[in-house]
């Protein structure tokens, strides 16, 4: 992943915020390669700021028709 705005090894001293950032960056702005954990998507899901229709896909992918957004 490339990201030339934010100081990557200041936000690794918190797991939880650079989980977040991390997720969110993938999301996003692309994969390029890399693979989503479907536990770490789950576990801070409700924590991500994405765009309305990349969340319902997820949603949608994650626990089927049966979870209400």
């Amino acid at each position: 992943m490339y990201n030339w705005s934010t100081d990557t090894r200041e936000l690794q001293k918190n797991p939880e915020l650079y989980a977040i950032w991390k997720l969110e960056q993938l999301i996003n702005y692309g994969l390029n390669g890399e693979k989503i954990q479907e536990k770490d998507l789950k576990k801070y899901f409700d924590k991500l700021d994405i765009a309305l229709d990349s969340r319902k896909f997820l949603k949608l992918l994650l626990y089927g028709n049966t979870y209400s957004i």
